[in-house]
């Protein structure tokens, strides 16, 4: 049987969210970004699938949804918390072990640039058990092997449940290579991340 609850704090520590989504993710952020309270003191990372040469207008699309402060990830610059940062299309988004985001034109992964598996491996190695990496609605494998990488150094991995998914075949394919530590609906992850304020950054 699949790990899900109703409602529940995530875990006390956190400094990372990184969200990866691919089809049907932009309806999926919007409501996962809304709960988000102003008093978040994460950093938190998003990855949704772009068709490249597009330029992005995430931060605009989400600016009216979301009460924390929104941009496009820059290569080399130092992350900050309480933002959410999106990755620039046509790149795959890194995070450094000083911190920092780089950027990489390198091959993509599942056809995909930027990367959910490349945010991941990079941040789990980054943050550890310091991190939560949420899985969401989209028809390729990417962010499977990532989100294993995530577990194994001691973070803590969300899935949307694929049968309620626009596309379950990313989150099936998540849950399949690494598991979960909570299978959620939306509404139950926007509830639970509305209570980020309580859980505490110690």
């Amino acid at each position: 049987m699949l790990p899900s609850c109703d409602v529940a704090p995530p875990p006390a520590g956190l400094r990372l969210i990184a969200i990866g989504a691919s089809a049907g993710g932009v309806e999926a952020l919007g409501i996962v970004l809304r709960a988000l309270p102003a008093t978040c003191r994460a950093t938190v990372v998003v990855v949704l699938h772009l068709a490249p040469g597009r330029s992005s207008q995430l931060p605009l699309l989400y600016a009216e949804r979301c009460q924390l402060p929104l941009r496009e990830a820059q290569d080399k610059e130092p992350l900050q918390a309480g933002v959410v940062y999106f990755a620039p299309p046509d790149y795959h988004l890194q995070v450094e072990p000083d911190g920092c985001f780089s950027l990489s034109q390198e091959e993509p992964v599942y056809f995909s640039r930027p990367s959910i598996d490349v945010l991941l491996e990079t941040a789990a190695y980054a943050y550890r058990r310091a991190m939560l990496a949420i899985i969401l609605t989209g028809a390729s494998a990417d962010g499977a092997a990532g989100l294993a990488r995530v577990r194994q150094l001691g973070g803590s991995a969300w899935v949307q449940d694929p049968q309620r998914a626009s596309c379950g075949i990313m989150p099936a394919a998540a849950l399949k290579r690494a598991g979960a530590d909570r299978v959620l609906d939306l509404p139950q992850m926007a509830a639970s991340l509305a209570l980020l304020d309580n859980a505490g950054d110690k």
